[in-house]
């Protein structure tokens, strides 16, 4: 493939209409959590992973599992967990059964303000899609977000 192939150019297109609206749509949740919850969207999808992982006693996951689960690398998460710990929105601790490994889990505290913040994110989210799928580029791109996971 050379840098003018038809083939590549549409690829990078895409790319860049999918990096486009990523991009908008973490914009206004952002705005949206930053103002009513004092949570980026990083702390929010820390918080959502994590609270997901409950299944009774013990819901936990590994400093690595959450690096991998928020897309960052594990000195961000480290520092992202440092945050939300320090706000008393999550704690770590050793494995039982491994001394080496730390994991991490949402507190009381983390749960209740993740309820508050579900609310503010998933209309955020819906006003986002909503206003991208208006520009041609993006609607294909709303519609494939919209369909995945959609009931049947």
């Amino acid at each position: 493939m050379t840098a003018t192939d038809p083939a590549l150019t549409a690829l990078t297109q895409g790319w860049c209409a999918l990096s486009l609206l990523h991009g908008r749509i973490e914009a206004r949740i952002e705005r949206a959590l930053q103002s009513a919850h004092g949570l980026s969207v990083r702390e929010y999808s820390l918080l959502d992973v994590l609270s997901r992982q409950h299944d009774g006693e013990g819901g936990h996951l590994q400093m690595k599992q959450a690096a991998d689960a928020v897309v960052l690398s594990q000195s961000a998460t480290t520092r992202l967990v440092t945050r939300l710990e320090d706000r008393g929105l999550l704690s770590r601790y050793l494995c039982p059964t491994d001394r080496r490994g730390i994991y991490t889990d949402v507190s009381e505290a983390g749960l209740q303000l993740l309820a508050e913040a579900r609310p503010t994110n998933d209309a955020a989210l819906r006003e986002a899609l909503d206003e991208a799928a208006k520009n041609p580029e993006l609607a294909p791109l709303v519609r494939a977000v919209e369909s995945l996971n959609a009931p049947a």
